[in-house]
């Protein structure tokens, strides 16, 4: 059999639907769109993903009798509200503490230095000068790398206020009319699709609810680990409380990996101010405590509904998500993941005789 009639079998088998077809080229320009017009079409994306968030707000308002417009109107102020208090309150106290802590890291990394030396001469029979050099050397060209990237960040934060502006302003307007017009919106966007689109409805229905879920979990989860993590390292007064807080809450959403990463600016800054004393390692063991009471109990009861996904799946979908689409790439790494498998199981496909394609030999 040749290569044509392969492919002209495979096309005929998983390509025969119309509607496939068609949802097939839906989602090519989606994601097109999301690739190439992302950055231009930022706020727009973002307001969608907040009012997707803020309509179960609103339809709760409803149940208790308030107007739909009246519901929106306090959803939309309760947003706003957050979004001032954020951009006026956490956000100068974490770009102070940053600038704090890039001014201590040549310390931190001098203190680093001798603690390696000391390690050295305490056991030279298992780390050698030349290691010492090794680490040494690695750690400083991380460091310069590190401070040339928070520069160039601070640089650009500078030519990015008016985006911020544009933000603050755009993002709300929107959320109010997509939040007010929704019904309308809706039904513009359904007018678009073919009317028959019994596959779209049977893999939308079984996303719906579970995308919402999991985005509403991972913002709540976020706000629960960051919020104690916080208490926590002010109660052992650590140093950068506010930023190590929100690199811990953001963690989450890197599974697997995320609290690894996060431990490590945790570790280091616990271990040039405090020592390694006692108080080092209460503050490592109540970090711990916090990480397992995530992920053995604060997990399963936000994310009881949510698809079953491989470990290696869910890696590669971070991986590869989130490098096309940086933080809200990450951020929807799972959900997308979960899209993919729904619709790997829901599309239409003829069996490989009705294709044309010779059936599979089973091994005995």
């Amino acid at each position: 059999m040749t290569m044509k009639t392969l492919l002209r079998g495979w096309l005929e088998r998983y390509f025969s639907d119309e509607e496939a077809v068609v949802l097939f080229l839906v989602l090519v320009l989606v994601f097109a769109a999301v690739i190439w017009l992302g950055s231009m079409l930022a706020p727009f994306f973002t307001a969608l993903i907040v009012a997707f968030l803020l309509q179960s707000g609103v339809s709760f308002l409803e149940r208790f009798g308030l107007p739909r417009l009246a519901a929106v109107s306090l959803m939309t102020l309760v947003f706003m509200g957050i979004m001032l208090a954020s951009a006026l309150i956490l956000l100068p106290l974490v770009w102070h503490q940053l600038a704090n802590l890039i001014q201590e890291i040549p310390g931190m990394f001098a203190s680093g230095q001798r603690w390696l030396g000391e390690l050295q001469q305490r056991f030279p029979g298992l780390i050698t000068p030349e290691q010492v050099q090794q680490w040494v050397g690695a750690a400083g060209r991380e460091l310069t790398q590190f401070g040339q990237r928070a520069v160039s960040l601070s640089l650009a934060s500078l030519g990015n206020l008016m985006g911020v502006v544009i933000y603050l302003v755009l993002v709300p307007i929107l959320v109010f009319f997509m939040l007010k017009d929704r019904e309308r919106l809706v039904e513009f966007t359904l007018a678009l699709l073919p009317r028959k689109r019994l596959l779209m409805s049977r893999v939308w229905n079984e996303m719906d609810d579970q995308i919402a879920n999991f985005v509403r979990g991972k913002v709540i989860e976020i706000v629960i680990v960051g919020g104690v993590s916080y208490v926590t390292f002010v109660i052992f007064g650590l140093p950068y409380s506010a930023l190590l807080a929100i690199v811990v809450g953001f963690s989450v959403l890197i599974p697997y990996i995320g609290a690894a990463g996060a431990t490590l600016p945790v570790a280091a800054v616990a271990g040039f101010h405090f020592g390694l004393g006692d108080t080092f390692m209460y503050v490592m063991i109540a970090y711990g405590i916090i990480q397992a009471l995530d992920g053995n109990v604060l997990v399963p009861l936000l994310f009881s509904e949510a698809v079953n996904l491989h470990p290696v799946a869910i890696i590669l979908a971070v991986l590869f998500f989130g490098g096309i689409w940086g933080f809200w790439g990450v951020f929807f790494a799972i959900p997308l993941a979960t899209l993919m498998k729904s619709l790997l199981y829901a599309w239409p496909r003829r069996s490989r005789a009705e294709a044309g394609l010779p059936e599979e030999e089973v091994q005995g």
